[in-house]
């Protein structure tokens, strides 16, 4: 094969589709394959997670914004009333969307338990690489607005920590989708 022109990668790439067994003839192992139902549950679960943690911080924010109001606030004597309604709302997305994120994990984890070659699939490693570069970006971004602040001299602690809130939040999915991702390779080379 290396003769013929194939790159070392793609030769060892090839060559990982047969499994190592003992046996005359080469045997395939199983391909990855995409289901109508599997899309579906995957799919449902990276939205809700996007909500969830969005909900989240747009919590948190609003604690922060009690614990700090800004008195040169444009919302005046409705900021309260603004506040609360976007808690009340991001409060209500966390108990829907949580839960059902939780259980479509769950579901996925114990179906890839069974059936093995379900951790191979295709639209999960597509959305766990999209999950990364949305995390990526949106950590990026926060850091570059900080540092922005910080040359303008505009830091406040309500600023500092909002901050610190979108990188402990998108850190963290980064970080656990990262490490699930690496898992999954792990257990694709063996």
């Amino acid at each position: 094969m290396l003769q013929a022109g194939w790159r070392e990668d793609e030769l060892t790439n090839a060559l990982s589709a047969y499994a190592d067994i003992t046996f005359p003839v080469p045997v395939p192992r199983p391909k990855p394959y995409l289901q109508a139902r599997e899309a579906f549950l995957y799919l449902v679960s990276f939205i809700a997670l996007y909500v969830t943690a969005f909900s989240l911080i747009t919590l948190i924010f609003g604690f922060i914004d009690r614990a700090f109001p800004d008195p040169l606030s444009y919302r005046g004597a409705f900021q309260g009333q603004y506040i609360s309604g976007s808690m009340r709302m991001a409060l209500a997305s966390i108990i829907i969307t949580f839960p059902v994120y939780l259980f479509l994990m769950w579901r996925l984890t114990k179906d890839s338990a069974v059936y093995p070659e379900r951790r191979q699939s295709r639209l999960r490693k597509w959305l766990t690489y999209l999950t990364l570069v949305i995390a990526s970006s949106i950590i990026t971004g926060d850091l570059i607005t900080m540092l922005a602040k910080l040359l303008g001299g505009d830091l406040t602690i309500p600023f500092i920590l909002k901050v610190l809130t979108i990188l402990l939040i998108i850190g963290s999915i980064f970080g656990y989708y990262l490490w699930d991702l690496r898992q999954s390779e792990k257990v694709d080379q063996q």
